[in-house]
């Protein structure tokens, strides 16, 4: 239907109030038809690309809906750290791979797309090191990035991002590595740089020669 200023909605684990709305001009104009794009200003946090925007009678639900869908992403979080399923440990056992955790935040979905896809790459044909991306997403580092990272023993990659106070002081206390970049390359030359350090000593034997006794004094 048409969106008003004014109007409630929930996109995702966010949600907001329409306070403005802009078309793609940035001219401010008052309803949004179907099918034209729109910049839309009153939401309380960065929702993940790809997530429905859906109009709700009032706060109180918007807030209901956005509280159920955070705390499930949240377990899901959690799970990740705390345990896996029986198919995945039989997986782990089968591959027995060493594999490096990461936390990555960016400006914008795109370039986490591009980092995860270009650090995908460059393990995929490796049978004894991976990455394993434990959360990623758009926005500040915040507190729960940090304990997330500390609870799985991950670093947390910032792309084009900076981690706010609180979750500073919780990294400089719990001793959670944190990385900004600006450039991907150079996070893709850091996690391949700390791959080969996980790979095992390659044993080598080099033939010299062959000796025959002729006789024992």
């Amino acid at each position: 239907g048409t969106l008003k200023i004014g109007d409630v909605f929930v996109v995702g684990s966010e949600w907001g109030r329409v306070r403005a709305i802009l078309d793609d001009r940035g001219n401010q104009i008052k309803t949004a038809i179907p099918g034209q794009p729109v910049e839309v200003l009153g939401l309380n946090g960065t929702p993940e690309a790809g997530d429905q925007f859906t109009v709700v009678d009032n706060d109180a639900k918007a807030r209901e809906i956005a509280d159920y869908r955070l705390r499930k992403k949240k377990e899901k979080e959690a799970a990740i750290v705390s345990g896996a399923s029986f198919e995945q440990l039989l997986a782990q056992a089968r591959n027995n791979k060493k594999e490096l955790p990461l936390i990555i935040k960016a400006d914008v979905h795109g370039s986490v797309e591009a980092i995860a896809g270009s650090l995908k790459k460059i393990v995929e044909d490796n049978t004894e090191v991976g990455v394993r991306i434990l959360h990623s997403g758009v926005g500040a580092i915040t507190e729960s990035d940090i304990t997330l990272a500390r609870a799985s023993g991950a670093f947390v990659v910032g792309f084009n991002v900076r981690a706010n106070s609180q979750a500073r002081e919780m990294a400089k206390r719990d001793k959670v590595e944190i990385r900004y970049y600006n450039i991907i390359y150079n996070i893709i030359d850091d996690v391949r740089a700390m791959l080969g350090g996980m790979l095992s000593p390659l044993i080598r034997e080099e033939y010299l020669g062959q000796a025959e006794i002729r006789q024992v004094f």
